[in-house]
Formats: C-alpha cells, sequence, structure tokens
C-alpha cells in the first residue's frame, strides 16, 4: 500500500515528540516560498539566508505554541514577515506609518500623482526586478508588506489577514493605499512608465486580478 503524506500539522507533532526528521521535512516543503518572501526585504544573498535561517529556527522554538487555528504555512508565514521587519527596524530603514493615514494620491510636489504601467515587456527580467524593488523600498513597511504578500505570495485576503493578524477590512483599505502609493512612487523614480494604471511588477506585467478574485 502506497504511504499517505503527512500533513503539516502531523509533522510539527511528530517535531514537538523529538523528531528532528519531522521538522527538517517541514523546513523542505516550505524553504522555496520563504526564500521568495525574504527577498522582499533583504538584498544580499548572505542576509537572505540568514533571515530564512532566522525565520525557520524562530519557528522550530516556537512548536508549542502553533495551535492549528492557522495552517502551518500561514503561522510560518507571520514568522518571516515578523523577522524580516525587525530587521528592517534593526537596521533603521522602517519608517513608522499610521496604519490610519488618508490615502496618498499626490506626489510630494503636491500635484495629483499619475497613476502607471508596470514596466514593459521589452525590459528584460533583471531589469523589470530593479525597478519593482526601487519603487517598493519607497514605500513604508506597513504598505510594502502587504503588497509583497498579494502580488508575489499571492496569499487571499483571508490568509493575508492571518498572517498580519489584522481584519480583512484592514487589508483592503491597506492595500488600496500600498497600490497607490506604489503609482505614486513608480511615478516619481520613471516618468517614463505613467500611463493609465498599474501595479508591482512579478517579472512581467502582471494580470489584474477582479473582485471576485480578492477573497
Amino acid at each position: 500500500m502506497e504511504e499517505v503524506e503527512r500533513t503539516d500539522e502531523m509533522l510539527v507533532e511528530e517535531a514537538r515528540a523529538g523528531r528532528a526528521a519531522a521538522f527538517q521535512e517541514l523546513v523542505e516543503r516550505h524553504q522555496d516560498r520563504i526564500f521568495r518572501l525574504v527577498r522582499q526585504y533583504a538584498r544580499q544573498p548572505a542576509e537572505v539566508e540568514d533571515l530564512a535561517q532566522d525565520t525557520f529556527l524562530k519557528a522550530f522554538r516556537r512548536l508549542d505554541s502553533f495551535a492549528g487555528q492557522a495552517s502551518f504555512a500561514t503561522w510560518l508565514h507571520r514568522i518571516a514577515v515578523n523577522t524580516c521587519l525587525d530587521n528592517l527596524k534593526r537596521k533603521s530603514r522602517s519608517p513608522v506609518v499610521s496604519a490610519e493615514d488618508p490615502e496618498l494620491i499626490e506626489s510630494e510636489s503636491g500635484r495629483p500623482a499619475r497613476a502607471v504601467v508596470a514596466p514593459d515587456a521589452r525590459m528584460d527580467q533583471e531589469e523589470i526586478a530593479a525597478v519593482t524593488r526601487r519603487a517598493l523600498e519607497e514605500l513604508p513597511e506597513i504598505f510594502r508588506t502587504v503588497l509583497v504578500l498579494r502580488e508575489f505570495e499571492e496569499l487571499s485576503y483571508q490568509e493575508m489577514a492571518e498572517t498580519l493578524g489584522i481584519s480583512i477590512g484592514t487589508i483592503e483599505s491597506r492595500l488600496f493605499r500600498a497600490r497607490a502609493r506604489f503609482r505614486v512612487a513608480l511615478t516619481e523614480l520613471y516618468p517614463e512608465y505613467a500611463e493609465d494604471q498599474g501595479r508591482p511588477a512579478k517579472g512581467s506585467t502582471p494580470k489584474s486580478k477582479g473582485p471576485e478574485a480578492q477573497r
């Protein structure tokens, strides 16, 4: 008979019981996604590796606190996001902005900002990644985080709410403001991309997701 693949929750229980191989299997299952997430917060390969390792180390130490109310993947993502944000704060790269700040849809000059499109398809992958990263770095962390989770990690609104520990309504509001700020930043950094509308690029012009796909 074929062996039934163990769920994450089963592996967590085995790891809690002292079976190191079970936690190693969890690492192997989730490491690619964690590395993708961490790369949105750090540039140097050594720093990316350190943050990813720190995420899994914290997860291992906190296994007893995993209650199963959210999936293990969601719980691990929350640890990864917090680890990255803590790292940025230690490096004094995290401007603190209230989540209740009004929507900023004007440039610093006071003129209404033009919406922008993602870099066009004529750019190579490295150029697109550099442009997107530069614009993301201009955002306060609360907005950068929701864009990364939504556009790069493709989490649902419910998963984002569980990961960040906030309501879906707050996710919707924060994501709306984050996209507006991203457009402003991209317009000011790269005016040649100003067109009708836009959002962060993931390596190519992203497909628009209708309201029905956002939850």
